[in-house]
């Protein structure tokens, strides 16, 4: 007496996650986004509060998702001074 795949119905085309979505129709989607700052700020916090369900507030937490934030801390810290590392790297020392 279950549903089948037919009749279970389908989300709103909106509401589809990214990885839903077939590749012709990528573009049509990312045109239902809203872009506008408050928009982007709510996408945000909600990528925020994905990261804490899965890896902070768990049970047996540990040390992994401080070590993830400090490693992207790190990496984002390379890449925003790589211009002036690069210049002094280049730089003849005599």
């Amino acid at each position: 007496m279950g549903l089948s795949a037919s009749q279970i119905p389908e989300p709103p085309k909106k509401d589809l996650p990214l990885w839903d979505v077939k590749l012709g129709e990528v573009p049509k989607w990312v045109g239902r986004r809203d872009i506008s700052p408050t928009g982007v700020y709510f996408a945000f916090k909600r990528a925020e509060l994905k990261f804490h369900n899965k890896y902070v507030h768990v049970k047996r937490g540990g040390i992994a998702p401080y070590a993830m934030m400090l490693t992207g801390y790190c990496i984002i810290s390379y890449i925003w001074s790589y211009d002036h590392l690069k210049h002094d790297m280049l730089r003849k020392h005599h």
